[in-house]
């Protein structure tokens, strides 16, 4: 499976971005590049961390209408990125058309994962623009139809990933962003754990930012941060 800690480049501009990816050992992580770090470093620099041997997950949730997203997929794949999202809220069509816009690609194809519910998003928000007040079971709901459009996987909450895990099984990919380090504040998420518990309840993949990019050593955080990931998957 490789590095199971994907490391968040949210950065306001490529400089800073690239002086702390200098320093980022790439065994020890891959890399996500979300719209913040995007617009402003823009494809070249998603290319340049491909070309530095990072496994890049482009972040940029795709939501628009089918051909668009299609289209969008088609291009972020040809840069080079191991993984990539849409929003599972886009629906069946969208996604199907996504995830057929990869299938015709010789050689190391890109994942395709879907975002449920952002980590942001309480249940009272959800409401408000008519999604109902139940966090999981609008999780679950997303979840299922993207298993069913084909996709490799979604990008969920940690806390949502054992209900997941048991009705999705063992190769549905489970990406959960909102892991902080014990100690750590939950910043502006609200869904939010720990790699450890995070792995035990089923996640495949750990989104891990601030944590790892204000570090005074980000790797020895990364060496760290898998021990306990070993331990837990282990336990």
């Amino acid at each position: 499976m490789g590095p199971r800690i994907i490391v968040a480049l949210d950065f306001p501009r490529t400089k800073e971005a690239a002086d702390f990816v200098r320093v980022l050992d790439p065994k020890l992580c891959r890399v996500k590049v979300g719209k913040e770090l995007f617009t402003a470093a823009g494809p070249a620099f998603v290319e340049s961390l491909a070309g530095q041997g990072f496994d890049v997950f482009l972040d940029l949730k795709f939501h628009d209408i089918p051909n668009t997203v299609a289209r969008a997929c088609r291009l972020a794949a040809s840069l080079g990125v191991w993984m990539l999202n849409v929003h599972a809220l886009g629906g069946r069509t969208m996604m199907l058309a996504a995830r057929e816009s990869l299938e015709s690609i010789q050689g190391r194809r890109p994942l395709l994962v879907a975002v449920t519910v952002l980590t942001s998003m309480t249940g009272a928000e959800m409401a408000e623009v008519g999604l109902g007040d139940n966090v999981g079971a609008a999780v679950s709901r997303l979840a299922a139809l993207t298993a069913q459009c084909g996709l490799a996987g979604v990008v969920c909450s940690a806390q949502e990933a054992a209900g997941l895990r048991a009705e999705r099984g063992t190769e549905f990919l489970l990406v959960t962003p909102g892991i902080r380090l014990a100690g750590d504040g939950a910043q502006d998420q609200k869904r939010v754990t720990t790699p450890e518990q995070a792995i035990a309840w089923g996640a495949s993949y750990l989104v891990i930012g601030r944590p790892v990019t204000r570090a005074l050593d980000p790797n020895k955080v990364l060496i760290e941060s898998a021990r306990g990931i070993e331990s837990a998957h282990g336990a």
